[in-house]
């Protein structure tokens, strides 16, 4: 994706670049947990798919913290 400057120059922008692994990471971590398809996760912006992924990040730790002390 290139975004045109004052003086009709152009610069890369975007998500260009981001490691195919993470994407991959991140499609299987939401569509897994929220039941979606793959495809509607790749259709977020990136920021959103993100936000999901620290979310539901937030939710399993929350979980994980509340078995951890009623196993106590």
């Amino acid at each position: 994706m290139r975004a045109r400057i004052c003086g009709g120059a152009e610069r890369a922008g975007g998500v260009l670049g981001y490691p195919l692994e993470a994407l991959y990471e991140e499609v299987a971590f939401v569509a897994y947990h929220f039941h979606w398809q793959p495809e509607a996760v790749l259709a977020l912006e990136h920021a959103d798919r993100r936000r999901w992924v620290r979310e539901i990040s937030a939710i399993n730790e929350t979980i994980n913290r509340q078995h951890e002390h009623s196993a106590v």
